[in-house]
């Protein structure tokens, strides 16, 4: 494939000549400011669009965020230290968040509770061994095998981290590509959300082990309880509640504005009650948006578009109305969508590349600590490629290659264990780059085979003038 490297090579040097400018401004600044933190939101920004530049090679744009992330974030090895204060900035950090949750809304709301009840069994399968098989090839093989004489906790801890999903960059994935409605993404979808709370479990199972030095199980079962209510409750009374809102809300004010708030809210409040109980907040924010269906917002609608629609069926034929009717069909169906297109846009690319920040490029200067990680990396994907093999009549390798990536997930679990003591340093950093590898490997594997199984067009470069 021709790369056409003047068109790449342009906004990298832009992004080159602003970083001496950008390095300059920050480095009297390190506290946490607005002023400054705006500067950091405009480079996250223009960076994450640069990056988006490996779409053309075929390349989903998340991994190209999360690669200008960790250019970004290491900056210091060369002296350049002004970027480091975006990593602290609680602003961003916030961000960030919301970010990652606006994007499992959209991706629940591009997936429905009937086609996830088609791969319910088959999700459930997948999520059960995509724990299973990484946890005890983790515990009890690789990690013993490769760090020996680690206290028992430890093993336990590296298993838990290898259990993670981060369903996150893989539902961007199959977004950016619009795979979303195909029974491999959403049987990955359902096993994900499963997956996260069955490595919630096992993380407090290994954390009670360590604190109290013995299994609390009315903890456990209080976890496990909770976990199952709100998933349940979420969707069956959110699918109640939804329509009842929609209608009472309606009669205050049917524009767009009310629109777009009553499916902000549904959302955050959701993502909030998951938090509350001890779920991550995107799994209350993907079970609203797999809640939200079009008619939930059918007393809503733009009354400029709309108008205009009906406006050109006065006088049409029968053929033009049926079109327009279509039309106006679609517009209903896909609008909330729409609407939160351009939020996606301005905080997804912040919580990549903010995830790409967090990666430590010195940790692969150490010759065996990048040995000890490539092995426990080799394991990791394999654990959760079998995982794919109970993924019934659907293309297994995709399954699998979906379950991966650990991304924050892995992250958070490495994080717990090295502020309970039981995760040294050394081990930390073996863990960080496993996380990094799972997580900038697979979009682009992912990638592959999706282009491979779906017949998927790759992005025309060869025509371009160099």
């Amino acid at each position: 494939m021709k790369i056409t490297l003047n068109r790449l090579m342009t906004p990298v040097a832009l992004l080159a000549m602003v970083l001496p400018f950008v390095q300059a401004l920050a480095e009297p600044a390190q506290s946490l400011s607005v002023p400054s933190t705006f500067v950091w939101i405009v480079l996250i920004l223009l960076a994450a669009r640069t990056a988006s530049l490996v779409e053309r090679i075929g390349q989903p744009a998340v991994l190209g965020e999360l690669l200008v992330g960790v250019l970004l974030g290491n900056l210091a090895l060369v002296g350049l230290n002004g970027l480091e204060p975006i990593k602290t900035n609680e602003i961003i950090k916030f961000l960030a968040e919301l970010g990652v949750v606006i994007l499992l809304f959209q991706v629940g709301l591009e997936s429905n509770v009937q086609q996830m009840r088609r791969v319910g069994m088959r999700a459930l399968s997948v999520a059960l061994v995509g724990v299973m098989a990484p946890f005890l090839l983790g515990a009890y093989l690789v990690g013993p095998l490769l760090l020996p004489g680690l206290p028992s906790v430890a093993y336990l801890f590296i298993g838990a981290i290898l259990t993670a999903t981060s369903v996150g960059i893989t539902a961007r994935v199959f977004r950016d590509l619009g795979q979303l409605q195909t029974p491999e993404a959403q049987v990955v979808l359902g096993a994900a959300v499963i997956d996260d709370v069955i490595g919630l479990i096992i993380l407090a199972v290994v954390s009670a082990i360590v604190s109290a030095g013995a299994v609390d199980l009315g903890a456990i079962v209080g976890i496990t309880g909770k976990a199952i209510a709100f998933l349940v409750g979420a969707i069956v009374l959110g699918q109640v509640l939804a329509a009842r809102l929609g209608r009472v809300f309606s009669k205050i004010h049917t524009g767009l504005g009310m629109k777009f708030t009553l499916a902000i809210a549904f959302a955050l409040l959701t993502a909030h009650f998951a938090e509350a109980i001890g779920l991550a907040p995107i799994v209350g924010a993907f079970a609203a948006g797999l809640v939200l269906d079009p008619v939930h917002f059918q007393h809503f609608e733009d009354p400029k578009i709309m108008a205009d629609l009906r406006q050109a069926m006065v006088g049409a034929p029968a053929e033009v109305k049926a079109r327009v009717q279509t039309v106006i069909t679609h517009h209903l169906d896909r609008h909330i969508e729409d609407l939160l297109e351009p939020l996606g846009h301005f905080l997804v690319p912040i919580f990549f590349v903010l995830t790409g920040m967090s990666v430590r490029l010195e940790t692969l200067l150490d010759p065996g600590t990048l040995m000890i990680a490539l092995g426990i990396t080799i394991v990791a994907f394999a654990g959760k490629m079998v995982s794919g093999l109970v993924a019934g009549p659907v293309n297994r390798v995709i399954v699998g290659l979906g379950m991966i990536p650990r991304g924050e997930v892995g992250l958070i679990f490495a994080a717990s264990g090295r502020a309970l003591g039981v995760i040294s340093d050394q081990v930390f950093s073996i863990m960080v780059i496993v996380v990094i590898l799972s997580t900038l490997l697979t979009p682009p594997l992912l990638t592959l085979f999706l282009r491979r199984a779906t017949a998927i067009p790759q992005p025309e470069t060869s025509a371009v003038p160099a």
